[in-house]
C-alpha cells in the first residue's frame, strides 16, 4: 500500500502525522525485544519527497548508510561538427536551447532531459552529460526503511529529484507499506509524489486558509489523479467549522482529529514525534491506517 500524506498549506503538520503513521504501524505487533530484528526487514518504507526542505529526518533520527548523486541528462554540443542549423531548438518544447548566429545556448535550469535535441540533430553533433541536481540518502530509522531527497539550492526542478528517489526505491517491494511525505502546495512536485500512490491522505486546519488550500490539493488528488482521499483535522478546535462543511458536501471522510495541544508544539520544537511523546496516540494512528485500508479493500470510491 502506497499512501501520500499531503497539505496544500505548509505548516499544518503532514509531517507531523506522517512521522506518527509511520512509527504507529512499523511497531504494530512487535514487543520492544523484537524491534531491531524488524529493523533487517522493513515493513514501512518513509520517503520524504519534500526535497526541497526534507525535516522528516529530524523526527525519525536515520542511521543514513548511503548517498548518491542524481540529476538529469543535459546537452553537450561539438562545434566542430555544429551547422547551427536550429533544429536542436525548433524541437525543444522547453525552450532550453537556443541557437543564435553561430552560438549555442543552452539553459540547464530549463532542461527536462528529454533527448530530443540529441536525436533530431542531423549532424550527430549533440551528446548528453549529467547534470547533477542533487542528492539521494537512505538508511534506517528504527524500524523503518528510511530514505530522502535533496535539491541543491538553486536548481529551479524538484521533480527529477522526486522521481529518481521513487524510483531508487521501487514502489511497493518488500514492504506493506510506503509512506510519501509531500511537499507542501499543489504544483508539479506534490502531483509527482502523489503518482503511483494508492490514497492521498490531506492533512489540514480548520481556517479559512486551510480550507482553501485543502481544495486545491482535492482537486489535483481526486478529481486530477483518480485517487480516494481522507482528511486529518490538525490543531481541531480553533478556527471554524469550514473544512467540515466542505468535506461533510464533498463526501470526503474525516479520518483523524488532533487537537490543538502545547504538549504537541512543544515535542515538535524539540525534535520528537507525536507518539513519542503521547503514546496513547499510537492506537489512533494505527485506526487511521485501519481506516484507510478498509476504504482501499472496499473499492469504493471516495467523492
Amino acid at each position: 500500500m502506497i499512501i501520500a500524506v499531503a497539505s496544500g498549506k505548509g505548516g499544518t503538520g503532514k509531517t507531523t502525522v506522517a512521522t506518527s503513521l509511520a512509527l504507529a504501524i512499523a511497531a504494530d505487533g512487535q514487543p520492544e525485544t523484537d524491534r531491531a530484528q524488524a529493523a533487517d526487514s522493513a515493513s514501512v518504507l518513509y520517503l520524504d519527497c519534500d526535497v526541497e526542505e526534507p525535516n522528516a529526518a529530524l523526527f525519525l533520527n536515520p542511521v543514513l548508510e548511503h548517498r548518491e548523486q542524481v540529476g538529469i541528462l543535459i546537452p553537450r554540443v561539438d562545434h566542430d561538427r555544429c551547422t547551427y542549423c536550429g533544429r536542436c531548438a525548433e524541437v525543444c518544447v522547453w525552450h532550453a536551447m537556443a541557437v543564435v548566429g553561430r552560438k549555442v545556448l543552452i539553459f540547464p535550469e530549463l532542461c527536462h532531459g528529454c533527448g530530443s535535441c540529441t536525436l533530431n540533430c542531423p549532424e550527430g553533433a549533440i551528446d548528453e552529460v549529467v547534470h547533477v541536481m542533487g542528492m539521494l540518502e537512505s538508511g534506517r530509522a528504527g524500524p523503518i526503511a528510511f530514505g530522502h531527497g535533496i535539491l541543491n539550492v538553486g536548481e529551479a526542478m524538484a521533480v527529477p529529484v522526486i522521481r529518481q528517489l521513487k524510483e531508487s526505491h521501487g514502489a511497493k517491494s518488500d514492504h506493506r507499506v510506503t509512506l510519501l511525505d509531500a511537499s507542501p502546495g499543489t504544483s508539479c512536485p506534490v502531483v509527482e509524489t502523489m503518482r503511483g500512490a494508492d490514497f492521498v491522505l490531506l492533512v489540514t486546519e480548520p481556517t479559512p486558509f486551510g480550507l482553501h488550500d485543502l481544495r486545491l490539493t482535492v482537486q489535483v488528488a481526486r478529481d486530477e489523479l483518480n485517487l480516494p482521499v481522507g482528511v486529518v483535522i490538525n490543531r481541531d478546535g480553533v478556527g471554524d467549522m469550514g473544512v467540515e462543511s466542505y468535506c461533510a458536501a464533498e463526501g470526503i471522510p474525516i479520518l483523524m482529529r488532533i487537537p490543538l495541544d502545547r504538549r504537541i508544539a512543544r515535542a515538535i520544537s524539540e525534535g520528537k514525534t507525536l507518539v513519542e511523546v503521547l503514546p496513547e496516540y499510537r492506537p489512533r494512528f494505527l485506526d487511521l491506517y485501519a481506516q484507510i485500508a478498509g476504504i482501499l479493500a472496499s473499492g469504493r470510491e471516495v467523492r
